[in-house]
């Protein structure tokens, strides 16, 4: 039986990313492993769930850590080498970083870098050539790259980061397609009465939605900035914010978030297929993304939807179709490509009817895993 190991830096993305796809394993006879850094509970939790699959906890650091980031690189080496996995998946920065030194090291005959987003693409300065040497270097060391998006594929390609040889995407790309039995587009109006009468939005008042962590890189700053101009025209406009609050020091707008009651803030939630069904507009103004699962999504509830001219998000929509594409950190771009929605109830309705349709017909995440699975057999050369 082959044997692989799934490794990311924090037990979340397992269980975002990853979990759908392990009895999928089993049934395809692969022995699964993941490593990640997770508590003594999780692990216990995890093997409860998942008998068949072995749980790692590896010491990966977050952030920069120079001597965590030696005893992750350590702690995976001795991993790999003892276990002897016929291949290695890992996604996320840090975790992709470190297994792909320490597969190298461990000769495994198969690293497969899940290549879910590039954190050089929004940096400036040293910090940009410090991240960007670290993507080229995990990149270099795999043996199979896999964007999620074909957007990111092209621009590596273009940049020398790989070639054509040892690189691909999965079906029509996304780490995971969309779940079209929870984005559920026939219980659409059920749910949304149920989210606006959650936060005393009347049907009539439109709504702006997000779904993210707050960041600067999410676009925040910028959407801030719009639904402030967009607000004062449109004084029963509400703006729906899902998502964890981050990396609070790097909005400058986030006096004016806090305080604005028409910024709905409802942290992370577990059914966030109920919130996209409360919006009327979805807005995206990221500045880097792998793919940006959050817009095909949207799509799935037949939202109209707004995003930056980015790889990734601009591979899960379709311009002029489904949604509008406009200029990457441009207050001013979100604000007229809203006003252009709000104005427009036929063209939101036509959007979102195409959206529904594209996401069904792209990103069906049963197709997905079957076209994974079929993939990860070929990597293993499994008959």
């Amino acid at each position: 039986m082959k044997k692989i190991c799934i490794v990311t830096t924090l037990s979340s993305s397992i269980d975002n990313w990853i979990k759908p796809f392990l009895p999928l394993y089993r049934d395809a006879g692969i022995d699964v492993s993941i490593a990640c850094h997770m508590t003594p509970e999780y692990q216990k939790e995890f093997t409860a769930d998942f008998p068949y699959v072995r749980a790692f906890s590896v010491p990966i650091p977050r952030g920069i850590d120079f001597f965590g980031s030696l005893r992750a690189v350590s702690a995976l080496l001795r991993l790999f080498r003892r276990e002897k996995f016929d291949l290695i998946q890992y996604s996320t920065p840090n975790a992709s970083f470190y297994s792909s030194l320490a597969g190298f090291a461990a000769r495994v005959p198969v690293r497969l870098y899940c290549q879910w987003g590039m954190v050089f693409v929004s940096c400036t300065g040293v910090k940009r050539k410090i991240f960007e040497l670290i993507e080229r270097t995990t990149c270099r060391l795999s043996t199979v790259v896999q964007p999620d998006s074909n957007g990111n594929l092209q621009f590596c390609r273009q940049h020398g980061f790989y070639g054509e040889h040892k690189s691909e995407v999965i079906w029509n790309g996304s780490a995971k397609g969309v779940d079209l039995s929870r984005f559920d587009i026939a219980q659409k109006e059920a749910w949304r009465r149920e989210i606006r009468s959650r936060y005393g939005i009347a049907d009539t008042e439109p709504v702006l939605g997000f779904v993210g962590r707050l960041g600067r890189d999410k676009g925040c700053n910028e959407l801030f900035a719009a639904f402030r101009a967009l607000a004062a025209q449109y004084p029963n406009l509400k703006l729906l914010f899902v998502g964890p609050i981050e990396k609070e020091d790097t909005i400058e707008e986030l006096a004016y978030f806090r305080s604005e009651k028409r910024i709905i803030k409802t942290g992370r939630v577990p059914d966030v297929w109920r919130y996209f069904a409360a919006m009327d507009i979805f807005c995206l103004p990221s500045y880097r993304e792998g793919f940006g699962m959050s817009v095909v999504e949207a799509e799935s509830m037949g939202v109209p939807v707004i995003v930056t001219d980015i790889p990734g998000p601009t591979d899960g929509m379709k311009d002029g179709e489904t949604g509008l594409v406009i200029p990457v950190r441009d207050a001013d771009a979100i604000v007229r490509a809203v006003q252009t929605l709000l104005r427009d109830g036929a063209l939101r309705e036509a959007f979102g009817q195409a959206g529904v349709a594209f996401a069904k017909n792209a990103f069906d995440s049963c197709i997905f895993a079957q076209k994974l699975i079929e993939n990860r057999k070929k990597l293993l050369k499994i008959d």
